[in-house]
C-alpha cells in the first residue's frame, strides 16, 4: 500500500497510508479516513499532542473498511452523454461488415472488458447476416453482451478489492508491529 511522509504543524512527521487526510485548520486537527466515505478522527488538541493516537485510530478504520467493503473502481456506469444510441456503457454496435471474400454483410456488438491492472478486451458478439437478421436475434445477442459486460464488471470490482486487501496486509503487519513496540 502505497504511504507518504507527512509533517504536522507542531513538527512531527508521520508516515500516512493512502487513504488517510490530515486536517489542519483552525477548528480541526486530525486524520480523515477517506475510502468509500470518510470519517474523522480529532487528535483532541490543537497543539498536535493527540496525532499518533488518532492516526493509529484512522490506521485502523482504514484496514477494517479495506477489510470488509469492495474496493472503490472508476468504472463507468453509464453511457456518455454524447453517446447516440441507447446501448449501456461498454458495448458499441450494432456494427454492420462485409466479409472480405464475399458481399454478404454481418451485424454484431463490440463489447469492451475491462481487466484489473491490464488493458481491456474486445469482445464480438454475432447478431446475424443480412438473411437471417431479427429484432429477436438483436435482443439475444444485446443480452448475452449486457451478461458479458456485467460479468467482466464484477471481475473488475473482485480482482481490484482482492488487490487492495493484499497491499493492506503488509501495512497491517507494519501497524501491529508498531502497537507490539510502543506496549
Amino acid at each position: 500500500m502505497k504511504v507518504r511522509e507527512v509533517v504536522i504543524p507542531s513538527g512531527e512527521h508521520f508516515v500516512v497510508p493512502q487513504g488517510i487526510q490530515r486536517i489542519d485548520s483552525k477548528s480541526t486537527h486530525g486524520w480523515q479516513v477517506r475510502y468509500q466515505g470518510t470519517k474523522m478522527f480529532s487528535d483532541g488538541s490543537q497543539d498536535g499532542t493527540g496525532a499518533k493516537q488518532s492516526l493509529a485510530r484512522a490506521t485502523a478504520e482504514l484496514m477494517e473498511r479495506i477489510a470488509t467493503l469492495p474496493a472503490p473502481i472508476t468504472l463507468q456506469k453509464a453511457p456518455c452523454a454524447h453517446k447516440t444510441s441507447a446501448l449501456p456503457s461498454g458495448i458499441s454496435g450494432p456494427i454492420v461488415r462485409t466479409r472480405a471474400n464475399s458481399s454478404s454483410r454481418t451485424a454484431s456488438f463490440s463489447v469492451l472488458l475491462p481487466q484489473f491492472g491490464a488493458t481491456p478486451r474486445c469482445a464480438t458478439v454475432y447478431i446475424g447476416s443480412e438473411t437471417n437478421y431479427t429484432p429477436a436475434r438483436y435482443r439475444q445477442a444485446l443480452a448475452k453482451a449486457i451478461a458479458l459486460r456485467k460479468a467482466a464488471e464484477a471481475k473488475y470490482q473482485d480482482d481490484a478489492t482482492q488487490a487492495k486487501r493484499n497491499a493492506a496486509l503488509g501495512l497491517r503487519k507494519a501497524v501491529r508491529r508498531l502497537k507490539a513496540a510502543t506496549a
